[in-house]
């Protein structure tokens, strides 16, 4: 079974730090979790709201039936009312008025006033959620960092409070889950980074992004790396493309609007073929567009961003496991093919929590491809663009080794790093670096496949999409669809194996994707000459669910 909680008010109640103490005590208390949150663009008012959806099986994303709310303000529940379950109940403190029949008001606020500390009223309210679904706990150590000793024993005890205010509906069998964690897709991107031998990142704050930046600053001095908050994504880029070439593995990231000041950069790095990690967490365009929401629209212009060509490598992260493992491979492979690695991830990814399985470490290589001079005969210069079968060559770090410079440059060059306008020497050094992508393709992963292997309709998807993907061919399987998906997260090259072999199988191709213009399906026309049949596309800024997948491909369908 799987249950879905829903805070809802406005900026500046408390929302997320008790909608966090909820989702810990359920995660705590044995089971799977999966959080995702809808906010405003402000510091204060407005309607925002997270759901917390739980169960005894693993959650890969959102649903929008509400088995409980906990409605902070009255626009709440008029807001959310339609998506309440018959069996549902809404809980509100007794000063909020609805016409709303399965509404229970408590004495919430006044509850917390009796402590002397009238805004805990939320945790009297956490105290009562986790009541009615029998949800207990050492709830102290949930508080232990987050406040000072007299708020946490105030806090504490205003969820006893509410603890005492209902009688529980449910009996819920938990589980052990002390092998697992949970996580959002930012605190996970990060720590794949610091697992993959990250040593400096930039960046410059830009919502989604951001938290990247926050947690590594948080960690810099423990983890031993520089972390640099810069004027501009102009700036962040090449302090990025700097350390790197001094030898650091480095990293930078933004959303849309900040990584379309980093393009011009990013051939830098293409020309100088120095490796380069680069995060776009999108969010809704152009321009500042909606900066808080979620959406998958920039595939299309990171495929070709910069002028010129350059061999580039494009992966989507999926979800919380996939963000830790795919920043870790991202940084290996940039570094081996010394190129720019380009990670794409939303901001619903960014701030979903999901219980998932701690992080197998020891699964994990760092791989550095750095030459000491081994390859240089006695008194041979160095050379950094040296041709090579493979199109890498070998890679020496400044200061490194004695008597070798290394030289780059931006302009066009020959082996030695030598501006050229020769039309023999551009052919050579263009047709290196464009070799790369031919050892890449065989590092890329294919897509996962979900479903029956005898199908009429194939979805293909990518990124975020994952988590409701997996949830909706279960549903149109169980209702006798013949449908399968692919979910990509690796992009560019483009892996196509299983795509061509469930092609030929499938009488229709629909792609499903955050975006008004279908930019995975542009992408697999492109790479393939495979066209979609149809599209379900959805870009209001709200991700898509299991249910809206299924509606629409019942649609299709009948």
């Amino acid at each position: 079974m799987k249950y879905n909680i829903l805070i809802g008010g406005s900026a500046g109640q408390g929302m997320d730090t008790v909608g966090n103490f909820i989702e810990t005590a359920i995660k705590n208390s044995g089971f799977y979790v999966f959080s995702n949150k809808d906010y405003m663009s402000r510091v204060r008012g407005g309607h925002n709201f997270i759901q917390i959806r739980f169960g005894d099986e693993q959650i890969l994303s959102h649903d929008n039936q509400i088995d409980l709310m906990l409605a902070l303000d009255s626009d709440t529940v008029e807001i959310h009312k339609e998506s309440l379950k018959d069996n549902g109940i809404i809980i509100v403190d007794e000063s909020i008025k609805a016409e709303e029949k399965r509404l229970i008001s408590f004495p919430l606020i006044r509850k917390a006033k009796e402590i002397g500390l009238s805004k805990a009223f939320t945790f009297v309210a956490a105290g009562v959620v986790l009541k009615y679904f029998g949800i207990g706990g050492e709830f102290e150590k949930l508080l232990e960092k987050k406040f000072p000793q007299v708020l946490k024993d105030k806090n504490i005890q205003a969820i006893k409070m509410g603890y005492n205010l209902i009688e529980s509906k449910y009996s819920l069998v938990s589980k052990n889950m002390s092998d697992h964690i949970l996580i959002n897709g930012n605190t996970a991107i990060a720590l794949g980074a610091l697992a993959g031998g990250l040593s400096f990142y930039s960046g410059y704050p830009m919502t989604p992004a951001t938290s990247i930046m926050t947690y590594l600053s948080k960690k810099q001095v423990e983890a031993g790396i520089v972390v640099e908050q810069v004027e501009d994504e102009i700036s962040a880029i090449n302090m990025a493309i700097g350390a790197s070439y001094a030898g650091a593995r480095a990293m930078t990231g933004s959303s849309g609007g900040g990584f379309a000041l980093m393009v011009e950069a990013l051939g830098l790095a293409g020309i100088t073929e120095i490796p380069l990690v680069v995060v776009d967490s999108q969010r809704p365009g152009p321009a500042t567009g909606l900066p808080t929401r979620t959406e998958q629209s920039d595939l299309s212009f990171i495929l070709t961003a910069s002028h010129g060509e350059f061999p580039r490598i494009v992966m989507s992260i999926r979800n919380a496991e996939d963000a830790f493992y795919k920043t870790f491979k991202a940084l290996n492979l940039a570094d081996k093919y010394q190129t720019v690695v380009l990670l794409l991830t939303d901001q619903y990814i960014a701030d979903s929590n999901a219980t998932i399985l701690k992080y197998d470490l020891n699964s994990l290589k760092i791989e550095r491809y750095i030459s000491s001079g081994e390859h240089l005969q006695s008194g041979e210069e160095y050379r950094r663009y040296q041709i090579t079968e493979s199109g890498i060559s070998p890679r020496l770090i400044p200061g490194k080794v004695k008597g070798q410079i290394v030289l780059i440059d931006s302009d066009e060059h020959t082996e030695y790093s030598h501006i050229t306008e020769s039309s023999q020497v551009r052919n050579e050094q263009m047709e290196k670096r464009m070799k790369k992508l031919n050892s890449i393709k065989n590092e890329l992963e294919e897509p996962e496949y979900f479903g029956d292997e005898k199908i009429d309709i194939l979805l293909v998807g990518w990124g975020s999409t994952y988590g409701a993907f997996k949830e909706a061919i279960e549903l149109l399987n169980k209702d006798g669809v013949k449908v399968g998906a692919l979910s990509y997260g690796d992009l560019l090259p483009l892996p196509d194996r299983k795509l061509r072999k469930y092609r030929d199988i499938a009488r229709k191709v629909i792609n499903v994707e955050q975006n008004f213009t279908g930019q995975l399906g542009k992408l697999i026309t492109q790479e393939t000459g495979i066209l979609m049949d149809s599209s379900i596309l959805k870009y209001d800024g709200r991700q898509l669910t299991a249910e809206e997948i299924y509606r629409r491909v019942k649609k299709v369908v009948d």
